[in-house]
This record gives structure tokens, C-alpha cells and sequence, in this order.
């Protein structure tokens, strides 16, 4: 993967900027002013970061993976340690498909039924591959969402959810939070 070097990087505008921050040459980012950007963050190929006036959040040790998407008027945040898979997408505004209201962004909003909500992604979560987040979708810590799965309602924490729409299937180890303890003790001592 090519990457922007550290002075392209902040040329962009975000609103904030963390360290160890590595964006593919090929990743599109619009609204940059309401798009902040923890430490240890990793945007991959065709990535399309676009924030609407909710803006856009990413915490600290954040993978976005080739071809994912975040898009919409609504806040859409990433915490920490959490893991977006490949085309993944993540919509905090959608179309009313009921048939009362036009469609498309080049109808006038008086035409349309766009409903807005943030969505949050909690600490650990992992978006398994071809996954679409909906408006409104709390994902809480520790959830894992399978891949291709559909996610409409709020997933509790340390579960794991998968299907059309997605439910829940099972609950989830928490080893990792032992690991990310081991981790950031060991990232301090490198310091």
C-alpha cells in the first residue's frame, strides 16, 4: 500500500491529528475539518471517510480497511482498538425506502424522507468483511459482528451478532482486554 507522508497527511485539514497515523495515497476523505484522527491509525486503499455536521471520530490503535465507507450527517465515532474489516460500510444517514418520499441527494431535501442518527462503534469492536452499519446503531465494546451481516439495532457488549439482519449468536471471550493491558504497558516502557 502507498501512503501519504506525515506532511500530506496534515496538509489535509482534519480537525485533529494523532501520531503514527498511516493513510493510503488512495483513500478519499471529504468535510476534513470534522474528521479526528486518534494515534496508531491505519486507512487502507478506497477508503471513503466522508462527515457530514455530526463529524466523524476516530480513537487510538483504529484499522479502516480496503474499500470501507463512512458516511453521513449523523456523528459517526470509532473507539478504540476497534476494527473496521474490508468493504465495510457504516451509514449514519439513509433514504426512506418506503415509497412516501423521493430518493437521492440530487432531490431537494423537502422531497426526501433522509432520516439522521449517530452511530458508535465501542472499544474492541470488530465489523466483520461486507458488513453495512445502519443509522442510530450503538455497537458497545467487545461486540464482533460477522461478516456480510446487516446491522439495523444496538449490539450489546462482548457478544457476537451475524446475519440479515444481524442477531445475536453467542457471547465473546474477553482475553483481549488482558492483552491490551500487557499491550499498553509494553508501548510505555518503549517509551
Amino acid at each position: 500500500m502507498s501512503v501519504l507522508n506525515r506532511q500530506c497527511v496534515e496538509s489535509i485539514g482534519f480537525a485533529s491529528l494523532g501520531e503514527n497515523v498511516v493513510i493510503s495515497d488512495r483513500a478519499s476523505f471529504y468535510n476534513c475539518g470534522k474528521i479526528s484522527i486518534g494515534n496508531n491509525v491505519r486507512i487502507d486503499d478506497f477508503s471513503v471517510i466522508s462527515a457530514g455536521v455530526g463529524g466523524i471520530s476516530i480513537g487510538n490503535n483504529v484499522h479502516i480497511a480496503v474499500f470501507s465507507s463512512l458516511i453521513g450527517a449523523g456523528k459517526i465515532t470509532l473507539s478504540d482498538f476497534s476494527n473496521i474489516s474490508s468493504r465495510v460500510s457504516i451509514y449514519s444517514s439513509s433514504d426512506d425506502y418506503s415509497g412516501e418520499w423521493m430518493t437521492n441527494p440530487t432531490v431537494p431535501s423537502e422531497f426526501t424522507g433522509v432520516i439522521h442518527a449517530d452511530v458508535f462503534i465501542g472499544r474492541h469492536a470488530i465489523i466483520g468483511a461486507g458488513s453495512v452499519v445502519l443509522p442510530g446503531v450503538i455497537v458497545e465494546e467487545g461486540v464482533a459482528i460477522g461478516a456480510l451481516s446487516l446491522v439495523k439495532k444496538h449490539c450489546k457488549a462482548f457478544s457476537i451478532y451475524t446475519g440479515i439482519p444481524a442477531k445475536m449468536i453467542s457471547s465473546r471471550k474477553r482475553d483481549f482486554l488482558d492483552l491490551e493491558k500487557r499491550f499498553l504497558s509494553k508501548s510505555v516502557q518503549q517509551r
